[in-house]
């Protein structure tokens, strides 16, 4: 037997436009970015407790991150209404196509950031909570305030903000950071300047629109290449480091070592083959890259 539910909308708000609104606000939160951003936070929480941390603390962990990540995101549309106007493939989103008042916007990131806090501080820990809302501000205040319109690093410095994922994930296990989440933290850092370099060349006509120094924009194609392929072997260094200090093992050496190769040789392409295919493969491979990473150190550690 089946029940027909029928939910009505408020008065003189039709169902298609409340729908709308939903999903704009939605959109604010950029929930495509989040779920790289949520993938992380879990491994690391299984990392932390080789082996499943419990349903409680992994819901409440991820429910907090992406509330902050969110709040992070509305903001960041709010600030930024005037950059996504000018740019092509931000100028339909809520803000500057006029769905969403830059107020509202504003003050929907704040409230997700504040529920963020207090649903981490009382259900997982402060440390968590704490480090969730750093992360906010940090994208907040040092990127999206500071560094994006300002200098050619934007994305080095600013991408510590997306680092902090994993750093939550572990405090809200362990309650406490180490050497290891450190090392987590460290991928993401070095991970994001050849992730968004390659994006940035895609649409860096965009940026040159919206006068943002991406460094395609300030530097060239071709000494963004270049950073790209630099980066990546620094973080091919840098995911070498816990094999010689015997904090992963022979799963993390062989899946790391397989992923960092095709990583290497997808930016070196990219270097010798200056197309936007090219580019457009560095940067799809790097989102599928950080997740197995992620995957591969969580194996490690729960069988190791």
């Amino acid at each position: 037997m089946s029940v027909a539910v029928r939910v009505e909308a408020p008065a003189g708000l039709p169902a298609s436009r409340l729908l709308q609104t939903v999903r704009d606000y939605i959109a604010l939160t950029k929930p495509r970015v989040v779920v790289l951003l949520e993938v992380t936070t879990v491994f690391a929480m299984v990392m932390a407790a080789r082996g499943w941390p419990g349903l409680r603390i992994t819901a409440a962990t991820v429910a907090g991150g992406w509330l902050a990540a969110g709040g992070a995101h509305a903001i960041n549309c709010w600030f930024d209404r005037d950059i996504d106007a000018s740019m092509g493939r931000t100028r339909s989103r809520p803000i500057p196509a006029g769905r969403i008042e830059p107020a509202h916007a504003l003050l929907f990131g704040i409230a997700l950031g504040a529920l963020s806090f207090m649903l981490m501080a009382t259900v997982v820990n402060v440390l968590a909570a704490s480090l969730a809302l750093s992360g906010l501000l940090f994208y907040v205040l040092v990127y999206t305030m500071w560094l994006k319109r300002n200098s050619v690093q934007n994305i080095v410095v600013g991408g510590a903000a997306g680092a902090f994922p994993p750093l939550v994930g572990w405090a809200a296990v362990q309650g406490r950071l180490t050497l290891t989440s450190l090392f987590l933290f460290a991928v993401i850092f070095y991970w994001t300047p050849p992730h968004f370099w390659a994006l940035s060349l895609l649409i860096q006509r965009d940026y040159a629109a919206a006068s943002v120094p991406m460094l395609p924009v300030i530097s060239g194609e071709a000494e963004t290449r270049r950073q790209i392929l630099i980066y990546s072997v620094v973080l091919v260094l840098i995911t070498i480091l816990p094999m010689m200090v015997h904090l992963f093992g022979p799963v993390y050496a062989l899946g790391a070592g397989l992923l960092d190769a095709i990583f290497l040789a997808t930016t070196a392409m990219a270097v010798l083959s200056p197309t936007a295919r090219a580019a457009r493969r560095v940067f799809y491979y790097s989102m599928l890259y950080l997740a197995l990473l992620f995957a591969v150190m969580a194996v490690d550690r729960v069988v190791g």
